[in-house]
Parts: C-alpha cells; sequence; structure tokens
C-alpha cells in the first residue's frame, strides 16, 4: 500500500471533503437517520396550522411523546392543505389507525404543541398519516384581538349606528319585545359610536401588550417557573412554618404570663430605668467629654503596661547634669 505523501494529493482532498460534506449532513440531519434519529415519523394533515413550528412537542394526555420535525404545503384532492410532520417514541404510546391530531395552546402567550389522542385497532404505520377529517385546529385569541382591532379601523361606527337608528324606527309598530330589542341594538350602536377613539385606544394598547408578553415569553414562563418551585418549598415546609407560628405564639403567651405575674416588680424597675436614661440624656456632653478625654489616658496606659506585668516609669530631674569647670574654677 501506497503511504499516503506518494499519492495524488487532489484525489486525497477531494475524497476528504465529500467525508465532510457527508458528516455535516449526516449531523443536520441526525434526526432523520432511522437507526439513530429518536421515534418514528408519521404526519398529519391540518386545514390551518399558523403557530405551529418545528421542534413543538407532541404530547398524548398531557404527556411528552415526541416532538414536531417539520411543516410544508401540500396539495390533495380538495386542494392545498399543512402537512405536519411528526416524530413519536414508539415505546411510550401505541397510535391506533383511528388516531385524532389536534393543534392546542400550551401557554396563554400563544405557544403550541401537537396533542394525539390514540384510537382504534391496529397500529398507524409509520409514515402514515392522519386525514384532515380527524385533525382540528385552535381558535388563537391573540390572532382574534389583532383581528378585531384591524376590522374595527375599516367600519363606518356612525353610519352602523344611524342605521340601528333607522331600523328601530321602522320597527315602531312591532310588538314591544321586538321594538325593545332594536332600541337596545340602537343605543349600543349609538354608545360604540360615541366611544369609538376609547375603543380603538383599547384594542390597540392590547394589540401592544399581547405583542409585548409573546417577545417575553421565555421570561414568564421562568416567572411562572420560579413561583411554583417557591410554592412547592412553602408546602414542603409547611409543617416547620406551622410549629414555628404555633412556638411563636405559645411564646408570646408566656412573655405575657411573666410580665403579668411580675408586673409589681417591673414597673418600679422600668421606672427607674426611664429615670437613668433621663439622667444619661440631660449628661450627654459631659459623657461625650469625658470619654474623649479618657482616650488620652488609655492611651498612655496601654503604653506603660504593655510590656508585662509591671509600669514602666521614670524620674526627670533627679540628678543634676555634670557641668564641667573652666579655668580651675
Amino acid at each position: 500500500m501506497k503511504p499516503f505523501r506518494e499519492r495524488n494529493p487532489i484525489i486525497i482532498g477531494v475524497v476528504g471533503m465529500a467525508l465532510l460534506g457527508a458528516m455535516l449532513v449526516a449531523a443536520f440531519r441526525v434526526g432523520d437517520l432511522p437507526l439513530i434519529g429518536s421515534g418514528t415519523e408519521y404526519r398529519a394533515a391540518f386545514h390551518d396550522a399558523s403557530g405551529l413550528m418545528p421542534g413543538n412537542e407532541v404530547r398524548v394526555a398531557g404527556v411528552k411523546v415526541g416532538t414536531v420535525s417539520g411543516i410544508d404545503l401540500a396539495h390533495g384532492k380538495g386542494g392545498p392543505y399543512v402537512r405536519v410532520r411528526f416524530r413519536v417514541d414508539d415505546s411510550a404510546v401505541r397510535l391506533g389507525r383511528d388516531t385524532e391530531a389536534t393543534i392546542r395552546i400550551k401557554t396563554v402567550l400563544g405557544q403550541k404543541y401537537l396533542g394525539l389522542a390514540p384510537a382504534g385497532n391496529g397500529r398507524l404505520s409509520p409514515g402514515g398519516q392522519i386525514p384532515l377529517e380527524r385533525t382540528a385546529s385552535p381558535f388563537d385569541v391573540v390572532q382574534a384581538v389583532s383581528g378585531l382591532a384591524g376590522t374595527l379601523d375599516q367600519i363606518d361606527v356612525k353610519q352602523l349606528a344611524a342605521s340601528f337608528t333607522v331600523l328601530s324606527q321602522t320597527f315602531a309598530d312591532t310588538p314591544a319585545s321586538v321594538q325593545a330589542s332594536l332600541t337596545g341594538l340602537s343605543r349600543l350602536s349609538q354608545t360604540v359610536s360615541e366611544r369609538d377613539a376609547q375603543l380603538r385606544d383599547l384594542l390597540s394598547h392590547a394589540h401592544n401588550v399581547t405583542g409585548v408578553l409573546a417577545q417575553r415569553d421565555d421570561e414568564f414562563r421562568k416567572l411562572v417557573t420560579d413561583g411554583n418551585l417557591l410554592l412547592d418549598e412553602v408546602s414542603r415546609r409547611r409543617d416547620v412554618i406551622h410549629n414555628l407560628l404555633v412556638t411563636t405564639n405559645d411564646l408570646a403567651t408566656q412573655l405575657s404570663g411573666l410580665v403579668a405575674d411580675n408586673r409589681t416588680q417591673l414597673e418600679p424597675a422600668l421606672r427607674q430605668l426611664r429615670d437613668v436614661a433621663a439622667i444619661l440624656q440631660r449628661n450627654r456632653a459631659n459623657l461625650e467629654h469625658a470619654l474623649q478625654s479618657m482616650g488620652r489616658f488609655v492611651t498612655a496606659f496601654s503604653n506603660v503596661v504593655g510590656n508585662g506585668r509591671w509600669f514602666d516609669t521614670y524620674v526627670a530631674g533627679l540628678l543634676q547634669p555634670y557641668q564641667p569647670t573652666i579655668g580651675g574654677r
């Protein structure tokens, strides 16, 4: 066998690039590999799958059993439809031939998941598709509010109010129940017309709020999760907190009894303590001056006794200094 240094470097480079490309493709499509991929892939047909995205959870009775792997547009006999591809762990659930699929809302912010309801005999074949007759999409509140805000901008509320007024006048000779209903509709339309600006502002602000909440979905979920953890910790320590409150109540009862039993002794002592506090308050300036003066004394005393169990001291001026005489005097 020839060593690599003697082979054609161009061929080696081409083969290496091809292997590297194959490894990259396998890394990005590892979920689709038959031996490595997690679970079996199935399909479901929907009239509308807005809001559902690849990576969303697949649940059965609220338990996660897989993930959505892809969403694309397909064409059938009745026209175009949305085809959702998802993978399910076969060891966790068995999907029958009459299995139903529903797109459900996971959070109040609009995040969704694919819910499955296994039904029927046998087993849904790998790659099998759940037809449109057994699928359903949820009603999206956020989109409804957004659509209502846009629709309200296109309504001529004054003309609508005038129409209801004319309709009420036309049915003036009808029975009282019908007339009351139309009169109520007329008043409602007039109220809507008078509050048109406020309603527009309300719907606009609601649209902005839903947008901000959708952007802060992760923070909101973390806040809810942390709140649940706090409640769980409080629940686990419920007995400890209960014992603490009971013990505190017992302590307060004992202190109340102690004060009640020793009231005659405590009252004079507290009165004298109050007199002492008043004296200290009146002599506050003197106390401060004494403490400041004592500082110098404490420093000198520490220097004197700082070398052992004795005092270091000296006597100055006991002997006169020697002064030699000049000229024999």
